[in-house]
């Protein structure tokens, strides 16, 4: 994979992966999420992250948003668990605009208190659209329960309660305590020489002061299983079932990807697709998810199926688990596995902002990126074995938490574990 990497005095790295494309894209990641925020201030992050968008020492809110898009660019930005990603596709010429929109955003914001108070509104609405929408709400509910009681589990979009609550000093200081300067990157995507992509981040971000506070992320607590069931005003029942997994560091993480791949991935020729939607028709949508994190990781398993199906769905899902867990893949399987695997990566390539996030993402997990065939040559070292052993270590039965919602008059009552 081609790409450069030119490291700012200040402790900021700046990669550039050269693309020959007239529309370019670039993003700044900050290695700051929900899991960095202090007890009661759940929600924080992702209320900075919107209001970096209201307002600078220079700049008001519709300068920001027009800063862009009046050349006919995007910009956008998420929180997740572990960061912060600002984003923006523009076209050739405007890179020094975007760079120098994100610098004033990210270093300048101001903050202002009549900005806060239409953003809380703005996330409130946000709570209850979420909480509208099951398949998404029982997905945040079951990280609670892997991660209970830890910054880990808590929803990233935070509580009505702790929204409302939280002040400019509150602000002020997560950005202070996170915002790393030596944990933030800055990709850019495009048709530029080296030399000018080095004159402009010095220009720009060469500024910056060094801000290198101590941090450390709290160990998480020890787990134990749980299943659960709720009953909500829904018309079908959705279930999500899941274990905590390993970290992004762990030697069995590509082997897992692999795996989850193969049981749940995407695409329509999954295990648990072909078993549960293409032979039973009983789940329209049925799919598995690892996300391996700093120093643990999330498998779970979703579907949403009629309550009557229920019972039936869980039972075939413990099926796929128990043949993975007692056979090895034979050889043409596990070829195939990977084929599949290596091939969707490759044209995740055409991506191009998602690969530069992932690119950016990996310099600041692993300090290096590694290039396509890396990567191709670590899924093809997978062995059958190593399959075997995880299938056990992951799907072991009495590893498994449970979170099912159903509808209120969901027949018949779920006698599941």
């Amino acid at each position: 994979m081609d790409y450069q990497v030119y490291h700012l005095q200040n402790g900021i790295r700046v990669l550039h992966k050269p693309s020959p494309s007239n529309i370019s894209h670039s993003c700044i990641i900050i290695n700051a999420g929900s899991r960095d925020e202090s007890p009661g201030k759940d929600g924080l992050a992702h209320f900075i992250e919107h209001l970096l968008f209201k307002q600078t020492e220079k700049r008001n809110t519709s300068q920001i948003l027009n800063r862009l898009e009046l050349v006919g660019g995007d910009l956008n930005a998420y929180t997740t668990k572990e960061y912060t990603c600002i984003h923006a596709s523009f076209l050739k010429p405007h890179l020094e605009r975007s760079l120098n929109l994100f610098e004033d955003i990210v270093f300048h914001s101001v903050f202002p208190k009549e900005e806060m108070k239409k953003e809380k509104e703005v996330i409130l609405d946000e709570i209850s659209s979420y909480q509208d929408q099951p398949d998404e709400a029982i997905n945040d509910d079951f990280e609670d329960l892997l991660f209970e009681g830890d910054p880990l589990g808590r929803s990233i979009l935070g509580t009505p309660t702790t929204v409302q609550s939280f002040t400019k000093r509150d602000i002020v200081d997560f950005h202070q305590a996170n915002y790393r300067t030596d944990e933030i990157v800055i990709g850019i995507c495009g048709d530029y020489d080296f030399k000018k992509i080095i004159r402009l981040s010095n220009k720009l971000f060469g500024e910056i002061l060094p801000n290198l506070p101590q941090r450390t992320r709290e160990k998480i607590e020890a787990y134990s299983p749980k299943n659960l069931v709720f009953t909500k005003p829904i018309n079908q029942t959705h279930c999500v079932i899941g274990n905590r997994a390993y970290s992004m560091h762990h030697k069995h993480k590509t082997a897992f990807l692999l795996l989850n791949n193969l049981l749940g991935g995407t695409g329509m020729s999954s295990r648990l697709n072909l078993e549960i939607r293409e032979k039973y028709g009983i789940a329209y949508t049925i799919e598995s998810n690892y996300t391996p994190m700093s120093d643990t990781g999330i498998f779970s398993i979703y579907f949403g199926t009629d309550s009557e199906k229920t019972e039936k769905t869980l039972k075939l899902v413990e099926k796929e688990l128990k043949k993975l867990r007692e056979q090895k893949l034979g050889p043409v399987q596990l070829r195939q596995s990977k084929d599949k695997f290596i091939g969707q990566i490759a044209l995740g390539e055409e991506n191009r902002m998602g690969l530069l996030i992932s690119m950016s993402k990996s310099l600041l997990d692993y300090s290096r990126v590694d290039s396509l065939e890396e990567i191709f040559s670590k899924i093809n070292a997978v062995s059958d074995s190593q399959v075997l052993e995880i299938a056990n270590e992951m799907f072991h039965p009495n590893l498994m938490s449970t979170l099912i919602f159903n509808p209120k008059d969901a027949y018949p009552p779920l006698s599941h574990h």
